[in-house]
């Protein structure tokens, strides 16, 4: 497939060169309606171009984001590690920069207020900006004042004209979702308050090509990004990362620290040195490094693949359990359906009665698997592998087995 016409959404580069390609694929969060089965879905090429100038590793957008996050399943408060993570980076942060109710905490998209009640609870003036109203209904019925807007200069300009600016500024799982990547940190550069700093979460491209993670590329993720290719994005808008964490959330991710450039009085820390180093050891500002990585994808998909049909072929059943955007891509791109996995489970709901998209797997509550009794779970949010297994040890009863399919296929009995 040719990218001719594609540009990079950050530098305006032509896109040539191939990341990793996986085919034609539906939006990995479309779940679809047991009164839609019979309907038509659309598939959208999958295919991921690194920039040979920028190396920022993206996809084309072919829908919109409010087309995509208008009505949103994902809602945070279903994973107890998720919480537990907000919770510390909350406690962590008051404490490192001393913040009080003379603060403002704005966090973007800010989901069902999972992160910003514990700034409530400590006393700190908290907003947040949430896209998806079925969402953000959810977090202002729990007392967490939310603004049902798409972030970008436009909106941060609103908010400023309203008197609002933000002392931290968070946004957690959002930099990758975001097509105008420079519209979008505009806006953070605007609402941040002279004083103020901004915490970044998002999935490591390191870690994502070191562990082979290739199904957490889906049309939600617009970006994938390496610590090279964000201090470059910062840098464009006038703000500073002064410091970098590696943490374990989503199989690898970075957190990043960031001010405005002009004398905010943060030092810059080792692990900004260190990274970049490491980074630039590894390649990562060289095109060629980023073509060995489809290969690494085919042989992931080929190893499920055969691990399924051996299954299957000894009469054993797989189920899956959680229906996460990531899973939607690997079932899709290995061609995985019923006949494979007879049916997937999730905690949430929201996805309960529904469809996987593309693959049309029933989604139903975790208590079917104790009904059914199967041999094999596949993991499908895989990251969460430890957390589920405590969670779901009672297939060991019927001598039920775990299957985590990333970085590759391996069985836990």
């Amino acid at each position: 497939m040719s990218s001719a016409n594609m540009s990079c959404r950050f530098c305006g580069a032509g896109l040539r060169r191939t990341f990793a390609d996986l085919g034609m694929s539906p939006v990995a969060n479309s779940y679809v309606k047991p009164d839609a089965l019979h309907h038509m879905e659309p598939f959208y090429p999958l295919h991921a171009y690194v920039c040979e100038s920028c190396f920022l590793v993206q996809l084309e957008e072919f829908q919109s984001p409010s087309e995509i996050f208008g009505d949103y399943a994902y809602f945070s408060s279903y994973s107890e590690s998720w919480l537990k993570h907000a919770r510390d980076y909350s406690l962590e942060t008051m404490k490192r920069f001393n913040i009080d109710a003379k603060w403002r905490v704005v966090e973007i998209a800010s989901n069902d207020g999972y992160l910003l009640r514990n700034f409530k609870e400590a006393g700190v003036p908290v907003l947040g900006v949430e896209p998806a109203e079925n969402v953000a209904k959810v977090a202002q019925q729990a007392g967490i004042p939310s603004v049902v807007k798409f972030f970008g200069t436009r909106t941060a300009s609103e908010l400023v004209e309203q008197g609002i600016r933000a002392d931290l500024l968070v946004g957690n799982n959002v930099l990758a979702h975001v097509p105008d990547l420079n519209d979008f940190v505009g806006g953070l550069k605007i609402l941040l308050s002279q004083r103020g700093v901004i915490t970044m979460e998002f999935p490591h491209l390191l870690r994502l090509m070191k562990e082979n993670q290739f199904d957490t590329i889906y049309h939600e993720h617009f970006s994938y990004f390496s610590f090279i290719t964000v201090e470059q994005v910062f840098a464009k808008h006038g703000l500073t990362i002064f410091d970098v964490k590696e943490i374990p959330t989503h199989g690898g991710s970075l957190r990043i620290y960031a001010c405005h450039d002009s004398g905010s009085g943060h030092a810059l820390t080792e692990n900004i040195t260190r990274l970049r180093n490491e980074e630039k050891q590894l390649g990562f500002d060289r095109p060629e490094t980023y073509s060995s990585f489809s290969e690494q994808v085919m042989e992931t998909k080929r190893k499920l693949l055969e691990f399924l049909i051996e299954a299957r072929r000894k009469g054993k059943s797989v189920v899956g359990y959680g229906a996460p955007a990531k899973g939607n891509t690997l079932l899709n791109y290995c061609g995985i359906r019923s006949d494979f996995v007879d049916y997937t489970v999730d905690l949430s709901p929201h996805k309960q009665g529904l469809y996987l998209p593309g693959t049309r797997i029933p989604i139903h509550s975790p208590d079917k698997i104790k009904a059914t009794r199967p041999d094999y779970v596949l993991i499908l949010p895989w990251n969460l592998r430890d957390e589920i297994m405590k969670q779901m040890q009672h297939i060991r009863e019927w001598g039920g087995k775990f299957v985590v399919p990333i970085p590759e296929v391996k069985v836990y009995p």
